[in-house]
């Protein structure tokens, strides 16, 4: 029987976006038992982060688990930020695309408005139970439960009582089932490890469910500069980017729309531009924009030389921080830090690429008992990506490295390789932020960088060979040394350590770097 348009389109309704990721939690991280526990230990953690350094707060995090029941586990993170007020916690928790990150044109860990609240629908549909909050911004704590109307995607907060709570912070606790804790590379634990490595300020306490407890001490004592809001860049920005932004525009010309708008678009080089595309186009509204105007524009600005985009919108990790980050928990033999000039992607976004290689100490991880081979550390915004790692740009841009023509047999050696992608928005492949889109500029910028430290660690063990290499020869010449200042001082009738003496001399005139050699050398004489 034949239908009509009407039949077909009687079922037509309108979901709500919690309704959407209640069936589509993969797309959240939610995606397998180890996964998923890790991603609400993130999605938490990262929040308190954010927080606190917003509130100029050196952070302090406390991270509980305990098991209930076969993979059903408790979860709780404290933090001593700033809290959150009682009007807003239902917003902040429990309502899907809300949150004070998205609309503002700067970095930060979070950009989507779904990490926090998708624990409490993650919680809600594997135990039917809401989460706990206890949070004090300084006046009287107070504490509630909070769950998701699905349909609407709307909070719902109950039981809101007075609470104890001795200092200014947020308190979020949660059961979920599901999931499971093991100790593994994407672990918890490793999960905790990286956040501390990437974030030295930061100062983590973890109480795993075996009963172990684990503390990641803050390497420096400062918080990093906060990034500031910026304009975007014209570089980078699409014939779609471009009409979107004149639509919302007040200006009456296109012209002054430009240099309100993008950042670097000086009058001299509105100047250049409108000389390329002509008056006609920037003296209209930018409103009357059509897609023809537009493109024009766009392939104006890809003709001219721009200004290097701005990067206080930016907070990088900065190279003195990774170094004392990873000297304090990897603990290496050598590392070599390399942080890129600030470069555009897509949409004008600028963006920085810093990339870490450590070798030695606890660098790399073991492949036996007694050998080890190399490791990938990967982080977008400073937060630490464990999985998905086939489909990120930085996997990418390592397997494009051939490593072997700097010397470097990562197979077989204690190597980490860290590199951190710092964007205002960072193009994830996927809703659960788990690995960054192969962008060409990425990868590129990526592999740039990764090919700085390859020379870095190359030129460190050539130079460590070299010396090894001359300790060998002025050892070996140095054993001779006694027996040919006898037989010279026999034939000659000169004095033996006289010659013995200036032996030494005209050995050590060829290998300089090896006298450091002197003690080690009497050491295996002794033994």
């Amino acid at each position: 029987m034949e239908k009509s348009a009407e039949d077909i389109f009687e079922g037509f309704k309108e979901h709500s976006i919690a309704e959407f990721f209640k069936r589509n939690k993969q797309m959240l991280g939610y995606s397998g038992k180890v996964h998923s526990m890790v991603t609400v230990v993130h999605e938490y953690v990262s929040n308190s982060m954010d927080a606190c350094e917003d509130a100029g707060i050196l952070p302090f995090i406390s991270v509980r688990i305990k098991q209930l029941g076969d993979e059903r586990y408790s979860i709780s993170v404290d933090d001593n930020g700033p809290g959150v007020p009682k009007k807003f916690v239902g917003k902040a928790l429990g309502t899907i695309l809300t949150g004070t990150k998205f609309h503002v044109y700067r970095q930060q860990r979070g950009q989507q408005g779904i990490g926090a609240a998708g624990c409490t629908l993650f919680a809600q549909i594997t135990t039917g139970k809401p989460i706990h909050v206890v949070s004090s911004t300084g006046e009287n704590a107070y504490g509630c439960d909070i769950s998701i109307d699905i349909g609407k995607n709307k909070p719902v907060v109950n039981n809101i009582l007075p609470a104890e709570r001795k200092s200014k912070g947020l308190s979020v606790q949660g059961e979920f089932e599901g999931i499971k804790y093991e100790n593994s590379e994407k672990s918890v634990f490793e999960y905790l490890r990286r956040t501390a490595l990437a974030n030295p300020h930061v100062e983590i306490m973890f109480y795993a469910p075996d009963g172990k407890e684990y503390t990641f001490t803050r390497s420096v004592e400062t918080i990093p500069s906060p990034s500031k809001a910026i304009k975007p860049h014209p570089l980078g920005i699409s014939v779609n980017d471009l009409l979107d932004f004149a639509r919302v525009s007040s200006s009456r010309k296109t012209s002054v729309f430009l240099s309100e708008t993008f950042a670097r678009m000086s009058s001299a080089k509105v100047q250049e531009i409108t000389g390329i595309v002509g008056e006609s186009i920037t003296d209209k509204a930018p409103k009357d924009l059509d897609w023809a105007s537009a493109e024009s524009l766009i392939k104006a600005f890809k003709s001219v030389k721009w200004i290097a985009p701005d990067a206080t919108a930016i907070s990088s990790i900065g190279e003195e921080r990774v170094k004392a980050a990873i000297d304090n928990i990897l603990t290496p033999e050598y590392v070599y830090i390399v942080e890129r000039k600030p470069q555009v992607l897509h949409g004008g976004i600028p963006f920085i690429v810093e990339a870490a290689i450590a070798y030695g100490g606890n660098s790399g991880r073991k492949s036996s008992e007694d050998e080890y081979t190399w490791n990938i550390m990967r982080f977008a915004n400073r937060v630490p990506l464990l999985f998905d790692a086939g489909s990120c740009a930085i996997t990418e841009a390592v397997k494009g490295i051939q490593w072997k023509r700097y010397g470097i047999d990562i197979d077989n050696r204690p190597v980490s390789i860290f590199v951190n992608v710092s964007s205002v928005y960072i193009p994830y492949s996927g809703v659960g932020k788990e690995a960054i889109s192969k962008e060409e500029e990425l990868v590129e910028e990526i592999r740039l960088a990764l090919m700085d430290t390859a020379r870095g660690l190359q030129k460190y063990i050539g130079g460590k060979q070299k010396v090894s290499a001359a300790k060998t020869r002025y050892r070996t010449l140095m054993n001779y040394a006694g027996q040919l200042s006898s037989d010279l001082s026999y034939l000659t009738k000169a004095d033996k350590k006289e010659i013995e003496r200036s032996l030494e001399r005209l050995i050590l005139k060829h290998y300089p770097k090896a006298k450091e050699s002197d003690a080690e050398l009497e050491e295996e004489k002794g033994a």
